[in-house]
């Protein structure tokens, strides 16, 4: 209710200076006066790739670019928490603007380009909360100018391994030109052994693809996840198509996310639970904003669920909301655990 009181005078500023206000505000507020999320329901937890989530819903990359609020966000009601991408130099990113609301379609379209403090900035804040508790997933990517960038990635996987319960492969931003070659199956499964040799330790390795892939490209990217014992696909990234949107902003380059994503994601993510034949674990993430949304995800194949964009619409009690909707709709169906229901449509 807060919230959407706020909102129209949030929605004022530039939509980066609100993310800056948003993340300021989670940095400040005592944790006494956080939204104050439901006990879990045991029903809610599931393990994944070792890791066991008191909730399926996570936030996703992109809205903690530099791991300064991963607490704050899973006392909001986050299962989970996934900070970057961090690069390992610092980088500015684009020219501003490249953040859009496009209210009228519930959506955002960014063309951020990876802007983060980088390697060094983001190890010290890791190391400052090591012990504590909570799922904390480090999403790791490769500098614009960078010569090699899957030594990029290899350095990212062996600093951050340390303090990241998994490591989440970006390779599928729209906004680093070059970067979403590396899903080509050629160079997929060289970038992977690096990765996963550098991390140095068992740490979980997810990979986020995009949702603009060819039937040829899913197969091949499931069964290299099969292949190389990944600990989740993440399905998916945003979006460079344009399907039909009424804002003013719908015409601004980069990736769309919120409600416009939300069909193709879902059938993106059919795509890569009937290509993998279920045996890697999937992350449905690209639209979500409703507990019904969360669920029609998982009963498609997704063992946890991931939103950003529709926080900007709905707020930080996002989450628990979400997670106060499913029980309902886990009992409605016949299903006593989440684990339960992971790709039974």
């Amino acid at each position: 209710m807060a919230y959407s009181l706020l909102r129209p005078l949030i929605f004022r500023l530039d939509a980066e200076n609100a993310h800056g206000l948003a993340l300021a505000a989670l940095k400040s507020l005592p944790s006494s006066l956080l939204a104050s999320p439901p006990r879990p329901d045991p029903a809610l937890a599931i393990k994944v790739a070792g890791l066991r989530f008191p909730n399926p819903v996570g936030m996703a990359a992109g809205f903690d670019k530099n791991g300064e609020v991963p607490d704050a966000l899973l006392r909001c009601g986050f299962g989970f928490a996934e900070l970057g991408s961090v690069t390992p130099k610092p980088q500015a990113g684009n020219p501003r603007p490249r953040l859009f609301r496009l209210e009228e379609d519930r959506a955002v379209i960014n063309r951020m380009g990876f802007n983060n403090e980088g390697e060094v900035a983001v190890e010290q804040r890791m190391k400052r909360r090591a012990g504590q508790a909570g799922i904390v997933g480090i999403n790791i990517g490769a500098n614009k100018e960078s010569a090699d960038r899957v030594s990029d990635y290899a350095i990212m996987a062996r600093s951050m391994a340390p303090y990241a319960s998994y490591l989440a492969v970006n390779i599928s931003s729209p906004n680093t030109p070059g970067l979403r070659a590396l899903q080509d199956p050629e160079a997929l499964g060289g970038l992977l052994d690096v990765v996963m040799d550098a991390r140095g330790s068992d740490v979980p390795v997810f990979l986020k693809v995009a949702p603009d892939l060819l039937p040829e490209d899913v197969d091949a990217i499931a069964r290299i996840a099969v292949e190389k014992g990944l600990g989740a696909l993440m399905i998916s990234n945003t979006t460079i198509e344009r399907p039909a949107l009424q804002s003013r902003h719908a015409g601004e380059a980069g990736g769309l996310s919120g409600a416009p994503l939300k069909q193709m994601a879902l059938e993106r993510l059919r795509d890569f639970r009937k290509a993998s034949g279920g045996e890697v674990p999937l992350v449905g993430i690209g639209g979500i904003a409703t507990a019904e949304d969360a669920w029609e995800r998982i009963r498609a194949g997704a063992s946890l669920v991931q939103l950003y964009s529709a926080m900007v619409y709905e707020g930080p009690g996002i989450a628990a909301a979400i997670t106060r909707g499913l029980p309902a709709l886990m009992k409605r169906d016949g299903f006593a655990t989440i684990a339960e229901a992971v790709g039974s449509e």
